[in-house]
């Protein structure tokens, strides 16, 4: 029997991640189907529910269908539902349940009230025979394939890129800005290798981490302090920008890391003002991104440019491998890391 290397399977499936991107934009045919018949009906609002990574995919959802549709969206409280029995009148509503397997019972149960109280129920996960799916009236398949470490890669990347080309498929668009996005995904995993290393020796021996970015690259500040916490095991806090600034930036000091996801657009010009205040108060800064090698920080790693509405596809992908690479000089396997299971199931 081979002896699985740590770390093996979360590297291998990074370093799938431009075919996956590419195969889904190849089917973006068959979302724009799901799509069709939502514009049919355009809703008054649209809610999402979702948790772990998929929540943070939410997260950037809600910013696309704020931005490109102009509907207000909000993140739901599957508890609100599945402990307290609320049940809201939804007529009219678009109801986007995210999750990468379809198997919690929180996700599946809030889909299927949603569904009784009038919504449009959509489901957005890698399994398309799960439960999730046969809760709600629709579904988009990720279409990422299996994924063995525990820690999700392809599998965020791909809900992401899933979300925007259904999200821009409403609005009739055709998903042109995401024609290339394999390409620019190998581009970036293949021109960010050395500053992933450079970052990797700089950090191993860090105890405190802030991620951070504004607008869409919120979603990845969050899921750069979800992967440094479950495979490094490390103390990491995301905040939005904005937020960072409104308070959590008196307990940054020298002994801090700032991790900022900094593409080119409005949000990530908007991190300007922040990464310069923080690195005032002596913190050592990484930036990330399309925009990272004009921002105010220590070390900067580059990010293919692409439309700012796709950037988080892109900027994720090195803060994958940093997770990866600092879960190995710790001493870790982020295969499988202490105390978590693949699926997480909670109600």
């Amino acid at each position: 029997m081979t002896r699985q290397h740590p770390g093996e399977h979360m590297a291998a499936e990074i370093s799938e991640q431009p075919a996956v991107l590419a195969g889904l934009v190849e089917r973006r045919a068959g979302i724009a189907d799901v799509a069709e018949k939502i514009s049919q009906k355009p809703p008054r609002f649209a809610l999402l529910a979702a948790r772990g990574s998929s929540d943070h995919a939410a997260l950037y959802a809600k910013y696309l269908i704020e931005v490109l549709l102009g509907l207000p969206a909000g993140l739901v409280s599957p508890s609100t539902a599945t402990l307290y029995g609320a049940r809201p009148d939804l007529r009219d509503v678009l109801f986007v349940t995210v999750s990468q397997s379809g198997g919690s019972p929180d996700l599946i149960e809030v889909t299927e009230a949603a569904r009784r109280q009038g919504a449009l129920t959509v489901s957005v996960t890698n399994t398309p025979d799960s439960p999730l799916r046969a809760a709600a009236e629709l579904g988009v398949d990720i279409g990422a394939g299996v994924e063995k470490a525990v820690a999700a890669t392809k599998t965020y990347s791909a809900t992401l890129l899933a979300l925007y080309l259904f999200i821009d498929a409403v609005r009739g668009g055709k998903g042109e800005d995401a024609e290339r996005i394999g390409e620019l995904a190998q581009r970036t995993l293949d021109g960010s290798a050395e500053g992933v290393q450079r970052a990797v020796d700089r950090y191993r021996f860090v105890d405190r981490v802030l991620t951070t970015g504004r607008g869409y690259s919120y979603a990845t500040a969050l899921e750069g302090s979800l992967k440094l916490a479950e495979t490094s095991y490390l103390a990491a806090r995301a905040y939005s920008g904005a937020d960072l600034l409104h308070g959590p930036v008196a307990a940054v000091d020298g002994e801090t890391a700032v991790l900022a996801a900094t593409s080119a657009g409005r949000g990530g010009e908007a991190m300007r003002e922040v990464l310069e205040a923080v690195g005032e108060r002596g913190a050592d800064v990484l930036a990330v991104g399309s925009a990272a090698a004009d921002m105010p920080a220590a070390l900067g790693i580059p990010v293919a440019p692409s439309a700012e509405e796709l950037a988080p596809v892109l900027e994720v992908l090195p803060i994958q491998r940093i997770a990866l690479g600092l879960s190995l000089a710790r001493g870790g396997d982020p295969d499988s890391p202490r105390g978590l299971l693949k699926v997480t199931k909670t109600r």
